[in-house]
């Protein structure tokens, strides 16, 4: 199996129901959001959290092709780059968490491009 295929069956499913997650339980996710924006300790576990994956993926699939596998080298990417935020700049998060929760549409959306990702990657995983 392709290390791409291997990660969008990993990543797909996991952001889909994520997503999901976000729009059908707007409500909850967003107390969740709060509680982890008002706990630092939370923020450096998310930054680890974020951290470890995304330089996995960027040490073994750098792949910059014009593709669907491009996909997963920016979402390493993303995630590399949110670990160190987190890690470094925890209450820029705290600061930036805030405004998007005052913002309803910033999280619905944010759902919805979840979804979208999640979608494009399980496609790609399971059935292309």
């Amino acid at each position: 199996m392709q290390p791409s295929i291997f990660l969008a069956q990993l990543i797909g499913p996991t952001l889909l129901v994520m997503g999901i997650g976000m729009i059908v339980n707007r409500a909850a996710y967003r107390a969740m959001a709060q509680e982890f924006i008002d706990s630092r300790a939370l923020i450096f576990i998310a930054g680890l959290l974020a951290f470890v994956p995304g330089l996995a993926i960027v040490l073994t699939h750098n792949v910059w092709v014009a593709g669907w596998p491009v996909i997963v080298t920016v979402f390493g990417w993303i995630a590399l780059l949110a670990g160190i935020f987190r890690l470094l700049f925890p209450q820029e998060v705290t600061r930036l968490g805030t405004r998007m929760l005052a913002n309803p549409a910033a999280f619905t959306a944010g759902g919805a491009g979840t979804i979208l990702l999640g979608a494009i990657l399980s496609f790609y995983g399971y059935f292309a």
